[in-house]
């Protein structure tokens, strides 16, 4: 029975039934039909599209601003700026004067530019930097290589490179081996009455160049806002040459048969007006040029080349007739007198420049077309040059003027009393009171203010003169072709005002102000030049003894210069001073003068700038004009 048993036991897994093993296998196999099934229902599965709900209408809310409250720490730092501090002495202020002439931008009267040049850097050849509407100017000088080793180029050879410069369209190759200035100047205008031809090298910045056998090339634009048909006179000393839209419009040199540059040029053009070389323009006659048309706000080129062959005395004027305009006629040889060709208003200062050297009627800065295409002045406006009106000056206030009166005063010890001041004596002073009684009283006694009014009404007096020093010379090598007593005479000054103390042991240490005005007259008018100007501070002490000098920061120039055969001088010469001393209150305590309206108009006398022309009433005026009788007659 035993063994039967374990036989029929023998399919059984480790103790588990078969029939539990079986049962296992058939649900794990189920589980696996339902699990396939199941997937392939669901791939199988048509996907739903998705269909956004309704718009839910949600009511409307008015929004307040947020109010953020910043904080003043939240501000960004200021940057850290390094200032210096100017010790100023409580003097009176100097005023600059207020010109009626000078505009704010581009108006209808002489004034200018929105955008100026530094005066200093300014010549009738051009500014070295532009204002947009110029005319760009390049300088050639022949006596260097392009390399800048000397050469020798003589008048005739200048005058064969600028024919051959005018038949090859202008082409600046021409003069590719000899020097060429790295500096270019930008012009305006040209308005150069006969000036010395040694201004050209130095207005480029060739201080060492030399006055003869040089050219200028200049190049910019012709444009004006409305129609309009007008013709160049000119004259050149040696040589002026214009070219518009590529033809040649006018050609002028000195007729004069050492300059050669007639003999090589003429051919190239001839004027076809009846008054070609007919009025005085310079020193010879102007050459009118042909008629030109521009069309509105349509730009031509505009080329102009100048030069000057012998040295000495260089010029060259441009003038516009515009068709259609009657001009004022020369009263001296009855001509027309036209405006100088521009293209921006001139400036007061260069007007004066040119005016000092322009015979009356030869030409006007006053009045004429402005060629740039945003002029609003038309050929006919005349737009004269109008200095502030004149006025009665105020006279200066001196000490004498404001002596003691009565005042109250004030002991160490408190004490007041009122009193006038009225004298002084060792270390006392004598004090009257209202009923005409006199005290003393020591001066350590009394309260520094009181002291300080004390020593203010008893200034020093000192002993006041002009230094002045004085070098002659004449221009080396100006030109060798000029006569010997046709060179310019040059005499180079250096001012300044010396204060010594009239008496010894000066007991004031209190500051003063010393002021000197220098002037130079011209040899052939009747007006004067400020010539040098300067004042500064300065306070006695024992280390300077009371002594003190004032002394220019530059030399002065005055330039004079044989102008015709008979001798006639015109220029600059020196003509006289005045020194003021003024105290911290503004008073004038002394001064010291060569001509006593300098003093009478001191006002007036300090609304004029450096160099400016003034009269006898010290007011600002223009330059003194030629005379007919001062007109070169012999120049190359």
């Amino acid at each position: 029975m035993m063994k039967k048993t374990a036989e029929k036991n023998k399919g059984v897994v480790k103790g588990a039934p078969s029939g539990f093993i079986i049962s296992i296998a058939i649900h794990a196999a189920a589980f696996l039909l339902a699990g396939m099934l199941v997937v392939f229902n669901v791939v199988q599965k048509e996907e739903k599209k998705f269909v956004p709900p309704k718009p839910v209408d949600r009511p409307k809310m008015k929004l307040k601003k947020p109010k953020v409250k910043v904080k003043k720490t939240s501000k960004p730092r200021s940057t850290t700026r390094i200032v210096t501090k100017v010790k100023q002495a409580s003097m009176p202020d100097i005023q600059l004067p207020e010109m009626s002439g000078m505009t704010d931008g581009l108006g209808d009267s002489i004034g200018g530019f929105d955008i100026m040049p530094d005066l200093e850097d300014v010549s009738q050849f051009g500014a070295t930097s532009s204002v947009g509407n110029d005319l760009e100017g390049t300088y050639y000088d022949f006596n260097r290589l392009r390399s800048g080793a000397d050469c020798v180029t003589d008048p005739v050879q200048l005058a064969g490179l600028l024919a051959k410069f005018l038949m090859r369209d202008w082409s600046p190759s021409v003069f590719s081996r000899y020097y060429r200035a790295p500096q270019k100047l930008y012009t305006t205008s040209i308005a150069m009455p006969p000036l010395q031809s040694t201004q050209a090298p130095q207005a480029f910045g060739e201080s060492n160049g030399k006055g003869w056998c040089w050219l200028v090339h200049y190049k910019g634009q012709l444009v004006y806002p409305e129609d309009i048909k007008f013709r160049f006179w000119g004259f050149g000393d040696d040589a002026l040459a214009v070219r518009v839209d590529g033809e040649l419009v006018l050609l002028s040199c000195f007729p004069q048969w050492v300059t050669d540059f007639q003999e090589h040029t003429e051919h190239l053009w001839q004027s076809t007006s009846a008054d070609n070389e007919k009025y005085p323009m310079a020193n010879h006659h102007s050459k009118v040029g042909d008629w030109i048309e521009l069309k509105a706000n349509e730009p031509k080129e505009i080329e102009i080349l100048l030069g000057e062959s012998h040295g000495g005395i260089f010029a060259a004027m441009l003038c516009v007739q515009v068709e259609g305009v009657e001009y004022d006629r020369n009263p001296h040889r009855n001509g027309p007198t036209l405006p100088f060709f521009k293209t921006e208003e001139f400036t007061t200062d260069m007007a004066e420049l040119i005016y000092n050297q322009l015979h009356p009627g030869e030409a006007t800065c006053e009045m004429g077309p402005v060629f740039n295409d945003y002029s609003n002045v038309s050929p006919t406006s005349r737009n004269p040059i109008v200095y502030a009106n004149p006025v009665e000056p105020a006279p200066p206030v001196t000490a004498a003027e404001h002596g003691p009166e009565m005042r109250t005063w004030t002991t160490v010890d408190n004490s007041q009393f009122e009193a006038i001041y009225k004298t002084g004596l060792g270390k006392t002073v004598v004090l009257e009171n209202a009923r005409k009684k006199q005290r003393q009283v020591d001066t350590a006694m009394l309260s520094p203010e009181d002291r300080e009014y004390v020593s203010l009404l008893n200034p020093p007096q000192f002993k006041i003169d002009l230094s002045k020093s004085s070098n002659q010379r004449r221009l080396p090598d100006t030109t060798p072709w000029l006569e010997a007593n046709r060179r310019l005479q040059i005499v180079d000054y250096r001012f300044g005002a010396r204060l010594k103390p009239a008496a010894s042991g000066i007991d004031y240490t209190y500051p003063l102000e010393v002021e000197y005005f220098v002037f130079g007259e011209e040899t052939t008018g009747d007006n004067y030049v400020l010539l040098d100007r300067k004042s500064d501070i300065f306070t006695p002490s024992a280390e300077n003894q009371g002594e003190f000098v004032l002394m220019g920061d530059n030399e002065v120039e005055m330039k004079v210069q044989a102008v015709n055969d008979e001798g006639s001088m015109r220029g600059v010469q020196y003509g006289g001073y005045l020194v003021t001393v003024t105290d911290k209150r503004g008073y004038i305590i002394q001064y010291k003068a060569s001509h006593e309206f300098l003093f009478e108009n001191l006002n007036n006398l300090r609304n004029v700038p450096v160099g400016k022309h003034f009269n006898k009433n010290c007011n600002r005026v223009m330059p003194d004009r030629p005379k007919d009788v001062d007109r070169f007659t012999i120049t190359l």
